[in-house]
This record gives C-alpha cells, sequence and structure tokens, in this order.
C-alpha cells in the first residue's frame, strides 16, 4: 500500500471538518436516503392511487424509479464500461424496464427500490469498515509540543528530537521515555483496556494515551513508520483484498449474468409457442425470471462477512492482511511456535541462585550490580536486575574491568580479582562441582557464576520465561484438535523444559532458519494446513514457507512485513480468537451461499410453475440479498 493511499484518509477528514454537519450526514447517507425516498414515493403511489390522475401515479412510480435506480445504474453501467463484462446491476434495471414495458409499473418500481436499499445496506457494511479504520487515524495527533515548548506539525519530527507529552494528551510518534513515569492507555492499538504502567526506557506507541504525568520522549521512528501507520497499512491493505471464495464468485458473476440473460430471451418466447401461454404471460414471466435469477444475494454472501470480520480482528489486535487469510485461517491444522519472544518474553531472569554459606547475600549484590552494569548484555541486565533487589548502600568502585566478549566481565575491587560470566570464563570443571554440590537436579537453564580470587561462591540460574497467555493459547489450541509444535534455535535441553511447560505437542531444538523452511515444507507434502507464529528475523523465511505467517507486533520489521497477519500486543491468545473468528466467517459465508442458491431455485421453479408475481419475485430475491448481508454483519459484534 502506497503511502499516497493512506494520505487519502486524512485528506478527506479535513474536508470533513470544513463541512456543514447536516451536509456531512447527507453526503455519507446519500444512498440509503435515495432508496428511502423511492420507498415513499412508492408508498404515496400505492395509497393515492384511487385519489390522483393515472398519469399523476405514473409520474411518482418513475420518480422512484430514477431516484432510486440512479446510482446502481451508474454503477453498474460504470462498472461493464471498465470491465467489458455484465454484471448484477445490470440485470436488475433491465429487469425493472422489461416490468415497466408490459405495464408493470409499481412492480419494476418496488424491484429498484429493494434493490437499491440492499446496496445502500452493503454500501453501509463497507463504511462501516472504513469507519473502524478512520476512527483510529482520528487519534493520530497532528501536531506534537518539542522540549524547547515549539509546537511542530507530526511529519516534520525526526530520530532523536525530544518532545514533551501531558496528561491527558496522545502521544505524536513512536519513541522511549527519556523522563518521567505514567500509565498508557493503549487500547486503540492492542484492543486490551487495561492501561501499561511505562517509566524510564520504555517504548511508547503514537496514538496511545498518555493517563498520568508528563513525559519527556525520544523519537525512535520516523512518523511514517510507526506502529500506528503499519496497522493503518494493514487494515488499507486487508480491506482491498479479496478471499478465495469472493474472487471465484465475482469470476462467476460475468459468466451467470450472460447465461441468466440468454435463458430470459429463450423463455420470452419458448413457453408461447410451447406451452401456449399469451404473449403477456411470456413476457411477464420472463422479467420475473430476470429478477429471480439474479444472483445478488450470492454476490454479496462474502464480501459483508470478511469486510466485518477484518474489523472485528482489528478492534481486537489482530491485523489480517486480506480476507484470503482471514479465511485460509480456519483450516489450519499445525501451529509451529518460534520460543524466544513468541512463546516466552524474550528477557532472561534470575530464577534461582547458589551461593556459598559464608558469602553474604548483600555484599555479593553490590559486587554484581558493579560489575553488570559495565554491560548491557540481556544476561548481564537480568543479573543486575537481581542484585538490585538485594543490594545495600555502599558505593563499589572497579578497577582493571574487562570485558570477556561472549563469556563475562572480570574487575578488581579493593584488590580482589572478580569474574562474573559463564563456565568458559570461571572454569568448566570448578563450574560443574560447583553445581553438582548445591543440586543433582539436570538443569535446564544458562548458568552464570561469580568467582572470587580462585574460587566459585555463587552460581545463578537464568531462564527466558514463559508468558502466561502462550500457556493458555497452547492448551485452547489443543483441545480444538489443533497440533503444536515449537521449532527453536536452543539446545534440546532447555527446548524440552520449555516445551513440557507449556504442554506443546512437539518441539525441534537447535533449528537454524532453514531447518524450520524445512519442516514446514514437509509438514505442506503431507497435506497439513501450517501457521508459524514468530518475531524475528530469522523467522522471517518460516513465516513465508507457512500457509498463514503471523509476527508479534514487537517483532523485527522484515518479520511484519513477511506475515500474514500481525499480533498488535504480542498476546497469543488472540490467535485461538482469531482461529474462532476465521471458522465463524466461514460457517456464515457457507450458509450465505447454501441459503441465498436455495431461494435462487425456489424462485425460479415457482416461477415457472406461475405460483409467484412480480412483487413477490422481488421480495423473495432482494430480501435474501438483504438477509444475507445482515447474517454477515453479525461478525461485526466481538464474542
Amino acid at each position: 500500500m502506497t503511502q499516497a493511499k493512506i494520505d487519502h484518509y486524512p485528506s478527506d477528514m479535513e474536508k470533513e471538518k470544513s463541512s456543514p454537519v447536516f451536509g456531512l450526514f447527507i453526503k455519507r447517507h446519500l444512498e440509503l436516503l435515495a432508496a428511502m425516498i423511492s420507498g415513499v414515493l412508492i408508498l404515496s403511489a400505492w395509497l393515492l392511487n384511487n385519489y390522483i390522475s393515472h398519469q399523476l401515479w405514473i409520474s411518482l412510480l418513475i420518480a422512484a424509479f430514477l431516484i432510486g435506480g440512479f446510482a446502481k445504474a451508474k454503477e453498474g453501467i460504470t462498472e461493464s464500461i471498465a470491465t467489458k463484462s455484465l454484471n448484477v446491476e445490470l440485470l436488475m434495471i433491465i429487469a425493472a424496464v422489461g416490468a415497466i414495458s408490459i405495464g408493470y409499473w409499481a412492480e419494476g418500481a418496488i424491484l429498484i427500490f429493494i434493490f437499491s436499499l440492499s446496496g445502500a445496506l452493503e454500501s453501509y457494511t463497507a463504511h462501516k469498515s472504513e469507519k473502524e479504520l478512520q476512527s483510529l487515524i482520528k487519534l493520530q495527533p497532528e501536531t506534537a509540543r518539542l522540549r524547547n515548548g515549539r509546537t511542530i506539525s507530526v511529519d516534520q519530527l525526526v530520530i532523536g528530537d525530544q518532545i514533551v507529552v501531558k496528561t491527558g494528551e496522545r502521544i505524536p510518534a513512536d519513541g522511549l521515555i527519556i523522563k518521567g513515569e505514567t500509565t498508557i492507555d493503549e487500547s486503540a492499538l492492542s484492543g486490551e483496556a487495561i492501561p501499561v504502567p511505562k517509566s524510564f526506557n520504555d517504548t511508547v506507541y503514537a496514538g496511545t494515551m498518555n493517563l498520568s504525568g508528563t513525559l519527556q520522549i525520544e523519537i525512535n521512528t520516523q512518523p511514517t513508520e510507526t506502529m500506528f501507520q503499519k496497522i493503518i497499512q494493514l487494515v488499507q491493505h486487508a480491506q482491498e483484498e479479496r478471499s478465495p471464495a469472493q474472487q471465484f464468485i465475482e469470476k462467476f458473476e460475468g459468466t451467470y449474468v450472460k447465461i441468466v440473460l440468454l435463458t430470459v430471451a429463450l423463455m420470452m418466447f419458448l413457453p408461447h409457442y410451447l406451452l401456449g401461454w399469451t404473449w403477456t404471460d411470456t413476457i411477464y414471466r420472463a422479467m420475473i425470471l430476470l429478477v429471480v435469477a439474479s444472483p445478488c444475494a450470492l454476490v454479496a454472501s462474502i464480501m459483508p462477512a470478511a469486510l466485518s470480520a477484518i474489523s472485528n480482528g482489528a478492534r481486537q489486535g489482530i491485523l489480517f492482511k486480506g480476507g484470503v487469510y482471514a479465511e485460509a485461517l480456519a483450516k489450519v491444522d499445525t501451529v509451529a511456535f518460534d520460543k524466544t519472544g513468541t512463546l516466552t518474553k524474550g528477557e532472561p531472569v534470575v530464577t534461582n541462585f547458589f551461593a556459598d554459606p559464608l558469602t553474604e547475600v548483600t555484599e555479593l549484590a553490590d559486587v554484581i550490580y558493579a560489575i553488570e552494569n559495565e554491560s548491557t548484555h540481556p544476561l548481564a541486565q537480568a543479573m543486575k536486575k537481581w542484585a538490585s533487589h538485594y543490594k545495600g548502600d555502599t558505593s563499589v568502585e572497579l578497577n582493571s574491568v574487562q570485558h570477556h566478549h561472549g563469556k563475562g566481565i572480570s574487575a578488581q575491587i579493593d584488590q580482589i580479582n572478580w569474574l562474573v560470566g559463564n563456565k568458559e570464563l570461571v572454569g568448566q570443571q570448578m563450574a560443574q562441582d560447583f553445581l553438582r554440590h548445591y543440586t543433582t537436579e539436570q538443569l535446564a537453564a544458562t548458568n552464570i557464576y561469580v568467582k572470587k580470587d580462585n574460587q566459585i561462591i555463587a552460581a545463578f540460574l537464568l531462564e527466558d520465561t514463559l508468558r502466561q497467555d502462550s500457556v493458555e493459547a497452547i492448551q485452547t489450541l489443543n483441545k480444538l484438535g489443533i497440533k503444536t509444535v515449537m521449532l527453536t534455535g536452543d539446545n534440546a535441553e532447555i527446548a524440552g523444559a520449555i516445551a513440557k511447560e507449556a504442554k506443546l505437542k512437539e518441539f525441534h531444538a537447535n533449528c537454524l532458519p532453514e531447518d524450520k523452511v524445512n519442516y514446514l515444507k514437509q509438514l505442506t507434502a503431507n497435506q497439513k494446513q501450517t501457521m508459524m507464529i514468530g518475531d524475528g528475523i530469522n523467522d522471517a523465511p518460516a513465516l513465508a514457507t507457512a500457509n498463514i505467517g503471523a509476527a508479534m507486533g514487537a517483532g523485527s520489521d522484515i518479520a511484519l512485513e513477511t506475515a500474514d497477519m500481525v499480533l498488535v500486543k504480542n498476546d497469543l491468545a488472540k490467535i485461538v480468537y482469531a482461529i474462532k473468528l476465521s471458522k465463524k466467517m466461514n460457517r456464515i459465508i457457507k450458509q450465505n451461499i447454501v441459503f441465498s442458491i436455495g431461494v435462487i431455485l425456489l424462485l425460479i421453479a415457482t416461477n415457472f410453475l406461475q405460483i409467484i408475481d412480480m412483487p413477490l419475485g422481488v421480495i423473495g430475491h432482494e430480501g435474501s440479498t438483504i438477509l444475507v448481508i445482515l447474517n454477515g454483519l453479525r461478525l461485526l459484534k466481538s464474542f
């Protein structure tokens, strides 16, 4: 989706701001108002039939015909010229003109009224979906307040700018908090109503609301590349995509219309000669056939449902990149997960530690805090976080600090040599002997040791802990009969522990990116419908290989670009919701298709048997169209 397309919406909103409220209402609901006026004119003609002249009665019906049918006639003619093919709109116009040509003025007008009403309802569905996007866009502030107090347009912000956001204001761009703490309402992006606490160095997103406390934020993303803008692009793209079922119906429509017109042409002559019908009856039944055989309900069976499902998902923080993925998700029978950042939090934490009985924990924490403060490595930050809970107020001065890349850090404190790092740094045999002294369990964790001069005095177990929503999501998927698999680059020991805790059906450890791809290809070759969920650059090939690729919202840019859907809030429970939404969407589409085809066959049969007349044919046909649209709109409701 191009940026030019995205900019289309703000420009529309600027026009709306300058438009009178009444004028704006008329513009948005013009098609519905035209249908209503057409209906009022038909009702007036019916009520006044015995009190007005025949010419005035016909004039009222012609007015109803023109007002109600203008939009659809224009749409049908324009589309036919552009695509060089016939369509449903032209069928309806031909049927209405045919009814009038044999003197059935009221029936022709009623046909146009109900057809325009169903069209207005379908337009309402599309507008409802677009409105979800526009309401999101309105959350984007147009200006930002710089630290020096100057106000500039958001599109003038550059990476590194520092802005101020006060309580009750929306954040204009993605960035990091450099001063202040608050709670942020992220419901517009994630669908979660519970505010999220934020403090120094936490990431905040454009369009979210600052609920408490003034913040200073350093911009770290271009305004055109924020999470907010990515969501807008994804939703726009999804609204324009067509599901396979919709694509088939649209291709089928042109051929079907030709078949109907050919059948109607035969119907205008053959019954007269073969069955002895009068010319009036023959032409009248041909016109009814033109109405009832039109695939309006069939065409409307899918798109309103797909748009409603996409809008529903967007409100829940599930962004489909098209109706094709919303439809295909229901068929998935195997879900493969990356581990780090997907099933787990992606942040190692100290889960246990063993210390020499003679070692004072406060002194140990002071030393670890001072040494690990020299590093930005995730393991060092985890150790520092542990130490912050136990350290005292003693200031520790480091000397001779040395970084041993990939192993740890050494330093000297008061003439004592300290090492904080892995077993390669402190000595493998010594590390194994120390752990064996305190535990006989096989530990599926990363171990960090603290060595004082020539003796190890402490060992720490660090693990990347599971998200709680991961466990819940996997359990639900297992109950639904969907196979759950973990594909990770970690060793078999750690992978096995995570798989057991998460209750995964299967896991594969030591996976390189190509290993993940090969596993998914193998499943596909065995007729499995696969879904891959990941967040990293190394997951991108697997996301592209799977039938459905889902990226975590906080994942890498390439993962977000490659995936077919995005979980904005990194909440795996939303995968379950998305699958149930897809299954419900497919059920509703099947209901609509079976119902619409059944109605068409029934109406054709009763017309040929001369049971129904034009008004009943119009009501049956257009009524079925309205019903399938309303059935599709049920997907707008959360469950």
